[in-house]
């Protein structure tokens, strides 16, 4: 199948495999579930996510990426090497081509060197590291070579990019320890406190998705939610509007807008102009909370817009900076164009 290099969104709730030709060709959540006994990985991605809370002793869920990194080696090797039997449908020789892979802005030298090494493992010839933010504006269809200011803001399932780019380099940037997981996280911990509920990060997620917001909505929005109470220890349901949604996340949507300011605040002056004439764009899921867009557009006086596809921004980056890595050699202007790693191996 494959012809043609590939870019792999490794995010902390999905990874998502790009590819010239047939564009985004897998996305499935990062969750394997693995039988603790034995050590023998019983599903991946969905299959495996339907699972998380809900099995038996003996069988665990794990998201082996957190942070945007990778928290557990061998099972994040383990589900790429899955993906990628996948989509080369199960032939025994793996892609051996050049993979490009997205990693937060703040990730460490260890951390990035954990990411080369999967891609590596799971069989691709080279290996190239490219920090989010910027495929995120690749993906979006920005201009990042021209020498005027972007922001780009790329909420993922558990870190936000946050990044000013000019002249294909960042300018300046920040990773906040922010995602989709803590706006579950918050949701939890609010139900837990207010009604004694407890409900799992999947019931979490649908309240987030459903009825989620930033702002005060004119008709309150309303969900039935089922948990166990706390105090009774039994079966519970509850009725939950989007205005308690929007208290439990009030807090963390503000630390981010807060990393948004802190990012302008430091920004050189042109590029603050270009940025006000230009506007910042939101990428990945977190994007398409309702009201945030706005809620940013309010406190930083600049207009604030949703990417086209704002899942798929990041994947589509990856592919589409390697594709042209091999013209940005020859230019004069290489090393500012992507901003990425690498590591190769001969077979």
């Amino acid at each position: 199948m494959f012809g043609t290099d590939i870019g792999i969104d490794l995010g902390t709730a999905y990874v998502l495999i790009y590819e010239k030709q047939h564009g985004v060709i897998l996305r499935e959540p990062s969750v394997v579930a693995v039988d603790q006994d034995s050590g023998e990985i019983l599903a991946v991605g969905d299959e495996a996510k339907k699972m998380v809370g809900r099995t038996p002793g003996a069988i665990t869920s794990v998201r082996p990426l957190r942070d945007g990194v990778i928290a557990n080696y061998s099972m994040t090797k383990a589900m790429l090497q899955h993906f990628m039997r996948r989509v080369t449908k199960g032939l025994n020789r793996l892609f051996r081509n050049r993979a490009m892979i997205c990693v937060p802005s703040g990730a460490t030298d260890v951390e990035r060197r954990a990411v080369l090494e999967a891609a590596l493992e799971v069989g691709a010839k080279e290996a190239y590291l490219i920090e989010e933010p910027m495929a995120a504006a690749i993906g979006a269809n920005l201009d990042v070579e021209e020498a005027r200011g972007k922001m780009v803001v790329d909420i993922g399932g558990g870190t936000t990019d946050i990044a000013v780019i000019s002249l294909g380099g960042v300018v300046k940037s920040t990773s906040l320890r922010i995602g989709g997981d803590k706006f579950d996280e918050s949701i939890m911990r609010y139900l837990r406190r207010q009604y004694n509920l407890s409900i799992g990060e999947q019931t979490a997620e649908n309240l987030k998705i459903m009825i989620g917001t930033c702002i005060p909505l004119e008709e309150d929005k309303r969900m039935t939610v089922k948990g166990r109470d706390l105090v009774q220890g039994l079966p519970r349901q509850v009725e939950v509007t989007s205005s308690a949604v929007n208290m439990a996340l009030g807090d963390m949507v503000q630390s981010l807008i807060d990393g948004v300011r802190n990012v302008l605040e430091q920004t050189p002056p042109e590029l603050s102009a270009d940025i006000i004439d230009r506007g910042i764009v939101l990428t990945g899921g977190g994007a398409l909370l309702n009201g945030l867009t706005e809620l940013i557009s309010q406190q930083t006086g600049i207009s604030c817009f949703q990417a086209e596809s704002p899942m798929d921004c990041v994947a589509l980056g990856t592919g589409k900076a390697l594709a042209e890595m091999d013209n940005l050699k020859n230019s004069s202007r290489s090393n500012m164009i992507i901003n990425l790693r690498k590591n190769s191996r001969r077979f």
